[in-house]
């Protein structure tokens, strides 16, 4: 007979090797092992991690217009309810450009990409020319800039749905497209361990293990942004309605954990909703301000991307001007609402920011390629926190919140 404490080992062990990351993990001790014992072989797997950014790069554009297009073409839905939904509106774009605000500036101070020897070496070997900004032309940029180009003609598309009779057929269309091309990318996301590999072993055997470096410093300074800004903004913002988010924290911690499990925010939709409600918030209130906040109140995903963004730059020695700076906020202020909550999308997302850019290059995606997995739980658990955060506030602010058995 099994030991109750063996099955228990075993199952969760079957857990463990059923996960992405299990193997993306795998992949990186296998390309830092070859890298450092093999540098010549490893440098030969470049092909596998450019493939992948290369195969990642397709979903760019359908990826930005689709959640561009359905997020703004929804508000329509968000009129009917007036008031809230512009405060819910206002409030998501006022938090999560803090958040963007903030992992620019944690970038700037810490500067994890900042270290001599390994950035002279990655711009010694790279073909990359540094764009001079007091050349910088904003007619001549958006000309040659197919994202951007993209990004408006959504915008415009969106609002023209707002007002058009066929509003529904429309959205009805572009929501089964949607889930088409988030399957497809779901499925070439399975191919993240072999592009991790081809990154970080071509990474390591052209620049040598101090590369591991600057990979840990943004690892640690996202994890301890997030940890600040949940503790910290949010906390402040419900110490202001009188709330703990500590209290708010452990009563969603089975939510929590089956974000950790999955990577994503999007399995737990449906059971922060209900939390929510149980919580004291109204059901229009949660059934309006939850689901728009997974395209519109990305908090976690919009601290990695500009954090991501400046990385890369600082690894290539690339000095941003404040017009630069301020131009990389106004992207990712448009960009970040397009991560959704599917695993792999905000890789996707940071491509297309590098890409409408034009200042920082795309092929530095490929340094971000063996932790970008281990960076994701982060964005989705704080995602998560920041939509439920939000839902409180929008209910108290509307006398729409009668504290539950759940809430203290």
């Amino acid at each position: 007979m099994t030991a109750p404490h063996s099955t228990t080992i075993k199952t969760w062990w079957q857990q463990v090797i059923s996960h992405l990351t299990f193997y993306v993990f795998i992949a990186i001790i296998a390309a830092i092992a070859l890298g450092y014992f093999a540098p010549a072989t490893a440098v030969k797997m470049e092909w596998m991690g450019k493939g992948f950014i290369e195969l990642i790069k397709f979903f760019i554009t359908p990826i930005i217009f689709l959640t561009i297009v359905l997020g703004i073409s929804s508000i329509g839905n968000l009129k009917k309810v007036g008031r809230i939904g512009f405060k819910a509106l206002l409030y998501f774009e006022i938090v999560t450009t803090l958040a963007l605000a903030i992992g620019i500036i944690v970038a700037l101070v810490i500067q994890p990409g900042n270290i001599n020897k390994t950035a002279l070496q990655i711009q010694d070997a790279t073909v990359y020319t540094k764009p001079s900004a007091a050349h910088f032309n904003w007619i001549q940029f958006f000309e040659n800039n197919l994202t951007l180009q993209v990004l408006v003609v959504s915008i415009i598309i969106g609002i023209i749905l707002n007002y058009s009779r066929h509003r529904e057929k429309a959205i009805h269309f572009l929501n089964r497209i949607s889930v088409y091309v988030f399957t497809i990318l779901k499925y070439v996301m399975y191919l993240a361990p072999l592009g991790a590999f081809g990154g970080m072993a071509y990474t390591i055997g052209k620049f040598g293990l101090h590369t591991l470096i600057p990979l840990a410093k943004l690892m640690g300074c996202v994890y301890l942004t997030m940890f600040l800004f949940v503790f910290l903004v949010l906390g402040s913002i419900m110490k202001y309605y009188k709330l703990s988010v500590w209290q708010f924290l452990k009563n969603i911690s089975e939510e929590l954990l089956l974000v950790l499990g999955t990577s994503s925010s999007e399995p737990a939709l449906p059971l922060i909703m209900r939390k929510l409600e149980k919580m004291g918030c109204s059901k229009s209130v949660v059934g309006l301000v939850v689901p728009t906040g997974y395209s519109f109140n990305l908090d976690g995903t919009s601290i990695y991307l500009s954090m991501a963004t400046l990385f890369i730059a600082q690894l290539y020695q690339i000095h941003l001007s404040w017009e630069q700076l301020l131009l990389l906020l106004m992207i990712l202020m448009l960009t970040s609402k397009g991560a959704a909550g599917v695993t792999g999308s905000g890789f996707i997302i940071l491509a297309s920011t590098l890409t409408a850019m034009h200042t920082i290059p795309v092929e530095g995606l490929a340094f971000l390629l063996g932790i970008d997995k281990f960076m994701s739980e982060a964005r989705a658990i704080t995602n998560l926190i920041g939509n439920g955060v939000a839902t409180i506030v929008i209910a108290k602010s509307e006398n729409e919140f009668h504290e539950g058995s759940e809430m203290i």
